[in-house]
């Protein structure tokens, strides 16, 4: 009889294993969701790295570029940039005169090119492209020969360009000098975070006085 007692006060009730139930499965709800927000963040933070990544790849090839390049001649700028229309709108663009090496994306070509920083549309869809159309240079007149599309960071929202001349000390919307600007400044629009992406490129040596 004493024996049979025991036993029945230390048995669990329904009632206190339902609560241990309810509980148990409260704190895995709770791991779970703390591990899927962690995953989470770490996948964006892994995005955001990668994207980074990519931007500041593009800086240093348009910096190797562009301060490879010389003056050019009256009416034959080695760099020049302005403004095109896509989708009915004015989007800016830069443009320069390469042979092979990190502007034209390959290391070897025969012949120069005229390559441009531009944004594209995506085929059967609105959003937009930035990228490097390159376009075989004959004779010194540009023409739509062998033409190529290099994509280089997609769905971007917008780009704008500017260029320094630190002859008259401003900050210009379009480059047509023979001369090479001193600083050119890229701002690319990004769905993916909320300021753009901006970077100041220096060309050419900035004059100063003693």
């Amino acid at each position: 009889m004493f024996i049979a007692r025991v036993n029945r006060r230390r048995a669990f009730t329904l009632l206190e294993i339902i609560i241990a139930v309810v509980i148990l499965a409260t704190m895995a709800l709770a791991i779970y969701r703390f591990v899927q927000s962690n995953l989470v963040a770490i996948r964006a933070s892994s995005g955001a790295l990668a994207s980074d990544a990519r931007y500041e790849g593009l800086r240093e090839a348009l910096t190797a570029q562009w301060q490879s390049l010389s003056d050019g001649i009256p009416g034959k700028p080695s760099l020049f940039g302005d403004a095109f229309k896509l989708n009915d709108r004015s989007r800016d663009e830069i443009s320069w005169i390469c042979s092979a090496g990190p502007g034209l994306m390959t290391r070897y070509a025969s012949g120069e090119y005229v390559v441009s920083l531009r944004l594209q549309s995506q085929k059967n869809s609105d959003r937009l492209d930035l990228g490097l159309l390159r376009t075989r240079r004959n004779d010194s007149v540009t023409t739509e020969v062998e033409e190529s599309w290099i994509p280089l960071i997609d769905n971007v929202r917008g780009l704008q360009i500017r260029y320094f001349d630190a002859q008259f000390n401003v900050w210009k919307d379009s480059w047509k000098e023979s001369r090479l600007p001193h600083l050119v400044k890229l701002t690319v629009g990004r769905f993916e975070a909320g300021v753009p992406w901006e970077a100041v490129i220096p060309i050419t040596r900035t004059p100063f006085k003693q």
